[in-house]
């Protein structure tokens, strides 16, 4: 095991010791000392990982807008799918683990400056979709940007929501067809067709819902 596998086990098992005596006594009742006892660390091992109880409980999202901000660097064919892509990624970490999942949220629920932030923390997901498909569309309307981030993360949050709040898995194929339903909705649906042959005229129908920044790449992606 690398070194940067053990941290992450390290962190891992520290989330996972806060969060059950989170459960079981209370956030407010539960201390830095209690936290660091359960997962097995030195009180300057916590503080050095995370920095507070509050940043055990969100510990995962700090990684995963990492994890996506670096995929979403990446090159990809259809920005529309990749931001739905990336809301994938984020829904088959927290299913990996659906009971700590579950906890975490009980938790959450029952302590208003963790809801805030919670808010906070959905709304970093929400701004890093819009920014990324500003940048990658050119031209777009800022309304279809924030409109189509917003759709992806609601549809996200939903399903989500399901997971956490029941007591079975919920298989990601569930995400996976609520959000290509959002793509038609929005217009940005990959077109099933395939290649137009290469003939001298050629005709492109589009929905007329479809922003013009994504008529503008599909004809220059089929021309060029």
């Amino acid at each position: 095991m690398t070194d940067l596998d053990q941290s992450s086990a390290s962190r891992t098992a520290v989330i996972a010791a806060a969060v059950e005596l989170f459960a079981e006594r209370g956030f407010d009742q539960t201390s830095v000392d209690q936290i660091a006892k359960a997962a097995g660390v030195s009180r300057s091992t916590f503080f050095r990982q995370f920095g507070g109880k509050e940043d055990v409980i969100f510990a995962d999202h700090e990684a995963l807008l990492e994890q996506l901000r670096t995929f979403l660097s990446k090159p990809h064919e259809n920005p529309w799918q990749a931001v739905c892509e990336a809301s994938v990624i984020a829904f088959r970490h927290f299913a990996r683990d659906p009971e700590l999942a579950r906890r975490r949220y009980t938790v959450v629920r029952q302590v208003p400056a963790l809801r805030n932030r919670e808010i906070v923390a959905v709304f970093r997901y929400e701004r890093l979709f819009d920014e990324y498909l500003r940048d990658a569309l050119p031209g777009l309307d800022p309304v279809d940007a924030v409109g189509f981030a917003a759709l992806v993360t609601a549809v996200h949050n939903h399903v989500l929501r399901r997971l956490l709040r029941g007591t079975k898995r919920v298989p990601v194929s569930v995400l996976q067809a609520a959000l290509d339903d959002a793509m038609r909705r929005f217009g940005v649906h990959p077109d099933p067709s395939g290649t137009p042959a290469d003939d001298d005229v050629m005709v492109a129908v589009f929905p007329r819902r479809m922003p013009a920044a994504e008529v503008a790449r599909r004809l220059s992606s089929t021309l060029g």
